[in-house]
């Protein structure tokens, strides 16, 4: 027998989420970016990046204050210049969304023709025909503004809100170091304290393993997909680049005199 119970308290859910004044607040906030991207970016190769330490300096067998030296050099240096290049590629996508939003405001001052057949063409392909059509042209292009957000949405593929580069940049700076230092740990312990752990190296690897599907597992969630899959997913995809860094390590290790 199948229960509805579930299915009826997600409708009355839906019903709540969709009365008239519900819809109406929720198109007056606006959506809002999610930073989900910055985090991961950051978290992940903060973590992929400090194992890399770890492993080619223990692999080369080098004293424990190298493996933390060089380790924390990696985390704030590497995490510093990241977060400036998520700065620097995300202000340049905002400067070419206002530099797109002028030069339609150009173009429609000097050929609103033009401009309103791009409208009418736009709207003909989503299916309006006829009178309907020659209607939504009418109210669209009689605002300059509604105008110019149609055309970067449906002609640019740019949405009307973007990430904030200080912000997207603040993200990827903290994921980085903090989900980066996971794989220092063992390190940091035995070298501030006197209760020394055993096979640091292992441990370090576990932690960097704890990193990755844990990230994984908080996106599934954030997404709503299964966390163990995600989890696992992220875990290989990571654990694939750390092994890959271990292995260099390894391979270099006889530079080291």
């Amino acid at each position: 027998m199948i229960d509805n119970q579930p299915r009826t308290k997600n409708l009355e859910q839906h019903k709540l989420l969709h009365t008239p004044q519900a819809i109406s607040s929720r198109l007056d906030h606006g959506f809002s970016y999610s930073y989900l991207r910055d985090f991961i970016y950051g978290a992940i190769d903060g973590t992929v990046t400090t194992f890399a330490v770890v492993a080619g300096v223990t692999g080369a067998h080098l004293q424990i204050s190298v493996v933390i030296i060089l380790g924390l050099a990696n985390l704030f240096a590497d995490g510093f210049s990241m977060a400036i290049s998520n700065y620097l590629g995300t202000r340049a996508d905002e400067q070419l969304h206002h530099k797109i939003r002028l030069q339609e405001y150009e173009h429609i001052q000097i050929f609103p023709e033009g401009e309103k057949e791009e409208i009418r063409q736009i709207f003909s392909r989503k299916g309006f025909t006829d009178g309907e059509l020659e209607h939504a042209v009418s109210v669209i292009t009689s605002d300059v503004e509604r105008w110019v957000n149609t055309m970067l949405q449906e002609e640019h593929g740019i949405p009307l809100k973007s990430p904030k580069p200080l912000k997207a940049a603040l993200v990827t700076f903290s994921a980085f170091v903090l989900v980066g230092s996971l794989p220092l740990l063992p390190f940091l312990w035995n070298w501030l304290t006197g209760f020394l752990i055993l096979e640091p190296f292992q441990w370090s690897a576990s932690g960097a393993a704890f990193a990755f599907f844990a990230v994984g597992s908080l996106k599934g969630r954030y997404v709503e997909q299964k966390w163990y899959r995600s989890g696992t997913e992220t875990l290989l995809m990571g654990g694939s680049a750390a092994a890959l860094a271990y292995w260099v390590g390894l391979m270099l290790r006889n530079l080291v005199v």
